[in-house]
């Protein structure tokens, strides 16, 4: 704990509400301002001026409030690092929180109460109260008990202020990063049309006409030796990106290839994921590696550049959602993928594509490496002022 600060428990410092009865189907045009916590989750940052749901005012007047000032916190999430994910409401009137979110009315600085939440002595705190296997659960009784450090007013807004630069550097390079993926989106448009239309009348073939598929396979679980001192990089579905992929987070041994349905995927392969949250999203592998199951791999052609390839399947996202089945896990079937109708433009505008590409990715490799930097100071940061 840091020397000279004050540390209380969160129920000390303020008191936690329990949101209620707000689902999504509640939602409707023109009504009431809520926030439901999977928007916690996945929209907000370290706050928030503006709301994106409205509800029936009826339901607002049943409804858990929160007020300028308070932090609105999860209580439910998909594993403990998810758990109690807060943003900081500062919008200029009232909200409806929904429940599976706690509603805290405090007396910090709230930025610097969510920047706390966020630090790895939080942490630690939260993980000996969040409960549960598939869906993890955390009581608002157990987040009163948290300690929370309580410095003057003063620092606190230091801290605030210095955090905040530094994200904010952090945001206007991932802004930069998300307008080059844009110009080159434009680009592909130009060049070759919209990849569903295909209103510039190029010839079309089946993908699997033209390219060998696989999917990937998971050496078993049970035997430690397929993963333990693995130096073959193991891509996930959950880990294909809308981009160039180097690294994955998870490897295994020639043993774990060897006897399993894994193989190993050439550099510049294809991979589109087939199966959960990110079924539809497309990546380029830039090294060696292989894949779980969930992931189809369109292996390099001569007669193709696998950047073409690539902007075409992102345009063909929503077209492979549509055909998505099953409910909360969707996924779509290598069938589909090999079934999709690819245009063909001659080699050397989509070599000519491929550079224009490769001097925007330049540029997105510079801007990664900023980011890396900024959030390596960001972690120091938040490591000196809380842990």
């Amino acid at each position: 704990m840091r020397e000279g600060w004050t540390y209380k428990k969160i129920g000390e410092i303020g008191t936690l509400l329990r949101g209620k009865g707000i689902q999504k189907t509640d939602f409707i045009e023109n009504g009431q301002p809520c926030i439901h916590y999977g928007q916690i989750h996945t929209a907000f940052g370290v706050s928030t001026e503006k709301h994106l749901s409205t509800i029936p005012l009826d339901l607002y007047n049943k409804s858990i409030i929160a007020s300028k000032g308070d932090v609105l916190l999860t209580l439910t999430s998909e594993d403990v690092e998810g758990s109690c994910k807060s943003t900081a409401w500062l919008g200029n009137y009232d909200i409806a929180v929904s429940s599976d979110a706690a509603v805290i009315k405090h007396s910090l600085n709230p930025k610097f109460f969510v920047y706390y939440t966020r630090s790895k002595r939080f942490f630690a705190e939260k993980s000996k109260y969040a409960k549960g296997f598939k869906v993890t659960h955390i009581k608002t009784s157990d987040i009163a008990e948290i300690p929370i450090p309580v410095p003057a007013k003063e620092e606190q807004q230091v801290v605030v202020s210095e955090l905040d630069k530094i994200n904010e550097l952090i945001s206007l390079k991932k802004a930069q990063m998300s307008d080059l993926d844009s110009l080159a989106q434009s680009i592909f448009y130009d060049m070759f049309g919209d990849p569903i239309e295909n209103e510039k009348g190029w010839e079309v073939k089946k993908l699997g006409e033209i390219f060998e598929t696989s999917s990937g396979g998971t050496p078993s679980k049970s035997h430690s030796e397929y993963y333990e001192g693995g130096n073959i990089p193991w891509l996930r579905s959950g880990e294909v990106s809308q981009g160039f992929i180097y690294e994955t987070e998870l490897f295994i041994t020639d043993s774990g290839l060897n006897n399993s349905s894994a193989k190993l995927f050439p550099s510049d392969t294809v991979v589109v994921a087939m199966y959960g949250a990110t079924v539809g999203q497309v990546g380029v592998i830039k090294k060696e590696m292989t894949t779980n199951q969930a992931i189809c791999g369109i292996f390099p052609n001569e007669k193709f550049s696998p950047i073409f390839i690539f902007y075409f399947l992102m345009g063909m996202k929503p077209v492979f959602l549509r055909s998505a089945a099953g409910g909360a896990q969707p996924n779509i079937s290598q069938g589909i993928i090999k079934d999709t109708l690819v245009p063909l433009p001659p080699l050397p505008l989509q070599q000519e594509f491929a550079k224009r590409i490769e001097l925007i990715e330049q540029q997105k490799a510079q801007i990664s490496s900023t980011i890396k930097d900024l959030e390596t100071l960001l972690a120091s940061r938040m490591q000196y002022w809380f842990d």
